[in-house]
């Protein structure tokens, strides 16, 4: 089985788009990248395949895509 990098990102504010997520936490080198990446299904927020590019995430939501987990945290 492999295994699956778990990322924690704080949240600053109510929320984060979904392609800005994956720009901060550096799984797309892109703006342009992300959006890529959401367009192709290969990333569930939830549990959902997501294809929204700019879903809004809130506190407690988990993000996958292949081999990584991002679980939004509260930030400072």
């Amino acid at each position: 089985m492999a295994t699956l990098n778990k990322i924690d990102f704080p949240l600053r504010g109510e929320f984060i788009t979904l392609d800005t997520l994956l720009k901060a936490t550096a799984m797309a080198p892109s703006g342009g990248a992300a959006k890529a990446l959401v367009a192709s299904g290969v990333v569930e927020v939830d549990g959902q395949v997501e294809l929204r590019k700019t879903c809004k995430l809130r506190l407690g939501q988990v993000v996958r895509l292949t081999g990584v987990r991002i679980h939004i945290v509260a930030g400072e």
